[in-house]
């Protein structure tokens, strides 16, 4: 059981008992879980689902065909008539997935045409990351060397994730951010891949690295009865000891839901059940935001 007392002794706290500001945070739902459905059905269900910010996936089914939430080559007033249409329906977007891995051949000029695009539309976050496997993390890196001045120019803050190799961890992706060496290049924390891709404990992970969060990727993971992700609270990643670090940062940060799945059994096929999946995930994070705001009161 958590208490007040075990929270402000928390090592991870002495940032919080500074006097800075509490957190604001976005729940923002991805489009992403609802990738077998039109884009336009992804969007009004997660405004009746309850979310007020939203972040592009990378694909809906459109007539039966897979298209592009936004292509690569698609023109920056392409994504500001999509950002447009987003906030006409009550929905800010927050967060574009950048699509390629950053050391693909193409991947400079691609995250720059995304950075391009990101700015049209006034979206914060540009969301990246890659294999980063050994002989590639000087390409990765070197990429976002040159990536980073072009986003601080255009306003968009480049954040990559755990997605394996040697982005593992917190502590891999903390120590890439600490070579670039850049503002506009910092962390979306995702607890689920820290616990699926190496079975490490993102609790312990996240205090290595909780200065460099920007934002959140949302999902949890299960290791029993079955190795799976899924939905945050359906999984066995702790969301109290997880937020506790990132309170008190005086930042806004956007908790992007890319996983609201119940494990084991089958995704819904159609996408009301997608609907309550969403409502249910963004319930979940509210109440244990709620705990904690009120324990650090």
């Amino acid at each position: 059981m958590i208490t007040r007392r075990t929270l402000l002794a928390a090592p991870s706290l002495a940032f919080a008992q500074s006097g800075v500001a509490p957190t604001r945070f976005q729940l923002a739902c991805m489009t992403l879980p609802y990738s077998p459905f039109p884009l336009e059905r992804a969007l009004t269900g997660i405004k009746s689902s309850g979310y007020d910010f939203v972040a592009w996936g990378t694909s809906h089914r459109e007539s039966g065909v897979a298209k592009p939430v936004m292509a690569i080559d698609a023109p920056p007033s392409e994504a500001a008539k999509l950002a447009a249409r987003c906030r006409n329906m009550g929905l800010e977007p927050v967060m574009m997935f950048s699509t390629v891995n950053l050391e693909a051949a193409n991947a400079l000029d691609a995250h720059l045409r995304r950075i391009d695009q990101a700015a049209a539309a006034k979206l914060p976050f540009l969301l990246t990351f890659g294999r980063t496997m050994p002989g590639e993390y000087d390409t990765f890196v070197g990429n976002l060397k040159k990536i980073a001045p072009r986003a601080k120019q255009a306003g968009v803050m480049v954040l990559i994730k755990q997605h394996g190799g040697n982005t593992a961890t917190g502590a891999h992706c903390a120590r890439i951010v600490n070579e670039v060496a850049h503002e506009s290049v910092k962390i979306c924390y995702d607890a689920g891949n820290v616990l699926d891709y190496e079975n490490h404990d993102p609790i312990a992970d996240i205090q290595t690295c909780w200065r460099d969060i920007r934002a959140f990727n949302i999902k949890d993971h299960r290791n029993t009865p079955k190795d799976q992700d899924c939905g945050p609270g359906f999984g066995e990643i702790d969301h109290y000891k997880l937020f506790a670090p990132v309170m008190n940062t005086g930042l806004t940060i956007p908790l992007t839901f890319e996983n609201i799945f119940e494990p084991l059994v089958p995704r819904p096929v159609a996408a009301e059940g997608v609907d309550a999946l969403a409502r249910r995930a963004k319930e979940y994070i509210e109440t244990v935001l709620r705990g904690l705001q009120t324990v650090g009161a």
